[in-house]
């Protein structure tokens, strides 16, 4: 099921979301305007490598840009195409607005990075002698639904059933169904090697987010919030 919107209100105006998914179109036109091999050394320089990262390998000096701790920061903001980019981004905007509302602007960017990071890290403890760079702000953003997860799972979400159509269902169930999807797919791919989906870093920042919701969200904020009247409801 592909989530279209959701019918939860803010307070705030979401600055931040925002912010991150204008960086992250930038950077992802910035990448498509590169040539094809300055275009594949941007993704070896800024994408983090579990290998590079966790000291088992090093890349040329002529090559690296940031430390390698950083790339665990900078990986975030790359994407490897446009519907990455837009699966991701399109996630984002639905349900990073109530987390930054939840929290507030300063708590809900530390949140972001810290579990983004979490999460990186995550898909690196699976394959720590990969070579590959893993890209994306799936992880991240992995960590906003596990805290939209425990926050608002009463509230009604559009969806878009292929074959079916548009329907509404509660966030808590297509939450809940994206998770358990990780978790297949994540045991799919288990002890196989190469390119393709960081499923242990959609885990890693979904159990991230759960964990460290409490620590972020504003005290007035509760869990568990009854659905709030939306623009869909009678």
């Amino acid at each position: 099921m592909i989530p279209l919107h959701d019918d939860n209100p803010t307070e705030r105006t979401p600055v931040v979301t925002m912010t991150i998914i204008a960086v992250c179109v930038l950077v992802f036109f910035y990448q498509a305007s590169l040539p094809p091999r300055t275009g594949e050394a941007f993704v070896f320089q800024y994408g983090a490598i579990p290998s590079v990262v966790f000291g088992q390998a090093a890349l040329p000096e002529e090559v690296a840009a940031v430390p390698a701790v950083l790339t665990l920061v900078t990986s975030m903001f790359l994407h490897g195409g446009w519907l990455h980019l837009i699966g991701n981004m399109l996630y984002l905007w639905i349900f990073g607005n109530n987390i930054e509302d939840a929290m507030g602007h300063a708590r809900f960017i530390l949140f972001y990075l810290l579990c983004g990071i979490l999460a990186a890290l995550s898909h690196a403890a699976t394959e720590p002698s990969s070579h590959i760079p893993m890209v994306g702000a799936s992880g991240a953003i992995s960590a906003v639904l596990g805290a939209y997860l425990l926050l608002f799972p009463h509230a009604h979400v559009l969806v878009l059933l292929p074959g079916i159509g548009i329907t509404r269902v509660a966030a808590g169930f297509v939450l809940m169904m994206w998770f358990i999807t990780q978790l297949i797919s994540g045991g799919m791919t288990m002890g196989t090697r190469g390119g393709g989906v960081a499923f242990f870093a959609h885990i890693g920042g979904f159990v991230a987010g759960m964990a460290l919701i409490a620590l972020f969200k504003r005290p007035e904020v509760r869990f568990f919030s009854p659905a709030r009247p939306g623009r869909w409801d009678d």
